[in-house]
């Protein structure tokens, strides 16, 4: 099954997941769905993901959603840049979330990083979604 927007679609999986109290979900894996699960993680809106292999070589990240008093870590996760529509930020340009509550993820030359270590490295790139 091909996708036109794979991380359009894993953030849908996430957000449908949390608004049904699931646990986990699981996700077709890529190494760009990797690192945006990375910086998820190191931000602390997930609890962990794994790789789950198949006989016949597909692969699947099986992602462990967080909660918090029975609410979803993650209030508001959104995707900014499209495929029919991609927007790209300078580092003067990098849009906030929330007065730094929260983050956008941003796919730069050094790799997929949070809104903050982008400014920290002086990099811009696209803004792939922003999380609340």
């Amino acid at each position: 099954m091909s996708f036109s927007d794979p991380i359009g679609d894993m953030l849908t999986r996430i957000r449908n997941a949390q608004m049904r109290n699931k646990t986990s979900v699981t996700t077709p894996a890529s190494t760009l769905r990797g690192r945006v699960l990375d910086v998820l993680q190191a931000e602390g809106f997930i609890r962990g993901y794994s790789e789950v292999k198949f006989e016949n070589g597909a692969a699947e990240y099986e992602v462990e959603l967080k909660y918090s008093d029975n609410a979803p870590v993650i209030r508001e996760i959104e995707r900014v840049s499209r495929p029919g529509r991609r927007v790209y930020a300078s580092v003067k340009n990098i849009p906030s979330v929330a007065n730094g509550l929260g983050v956008s993820i941003l796919s730069t030359p050094k790799g997929v990083m949070a809104d903050h270590e982008a400014r920290a490295a002086n990099v811009g790139g696209e803004v792939l979604c922003r999380v609340f």
